[in-house]
């Protein structure tokens, strides 16, 4: 899906690796929209005795690389969001039980959330780059659960809730990047679009 067009200023064609629109609202705060989004289809199991942050710097290497081969001579960025407690990567809830499973292990406790993005390059150069944030959430009644589960805002999201809602006044601290807890740490990426020589027309 076309969203925008550089090759007009001459700059290199920029592909955003994720059906996010989440990381689209991200780019376009540092100004960008890319030409084009083309989600990577890739299995995201988790490696045996793989640690949270090596599984989000996986993901983000492997879905920039399978859409890069797909557009010769572009820019490609590719994501991956990791939510964890200790060595324990919570899984993208899909239904209300696996929302609430996750919650329940977040109430009251710290836990990171790892955001890694991979950006290749027209000669197929790989620039990675990461971040990682501490949360602490406030200890969840029953009812602010429940209320949480009803908002439905949870859906798709890994750990079961997205920072940038109503989930954000049960966050007690944050440390480290809120756009990266959201799915796309902008600074990192702001960095390694300068360093592949990348600019806004």
């Amino acid at each position: 899906m076309t969203v925008g067009d550089s090759r007009a200023t001459g700059a290199p064609r920029l592909i955003l690796a994720s059906a996010s629109p989440r990381r689209l609202d991200l780019l376009a705060r540092l100004g960008i929209v890319p030409d084009a989004i083309d989600p990577a289809a890739c299995d995201e199991t988790p490696l045996k005795a793989e640690e949270p942050l090596p599984h989000a710097r996986r993901l983000a290497a492997t879905k920039a690389a399978l859409v890069a081969a797909r557009h010769p001579g572009a820019l490609v960025l590719g994501a991956d969001t990791v939510v964890a407690v200790g060595r324990r990567i919570l899984p993208k809830a899909e239904d209300v039980d696996t929302a609430r499973a996750c919650l329940t292990l977040l109430s009251g406790r710290r836990h990171r959330v790892h955001s890694a993005i991979t950006l290749i390059d027209g000669d197929g150069r790989a620039r990675h780059r990461a971040s990682t944030s501490l949360i602490a959430f406030k200890r969840l009644s029953l009812p602010e659960l429940d209320a949480y589960l009803a908002s439905g805002e949870w859906q798709g999201k890994a750990g079961g809730y997205a920072i940038q809602g109503f989930a954000e006044s049960l966050v007690r601290s944050l440390t480290g990047s809120h756009s990266g807890v959201m799915g796309l740490p902008l600074y990192e990426t702001r960095t390694l679009l300068e360093a592949a020589g990348w600019r806004r027309g």
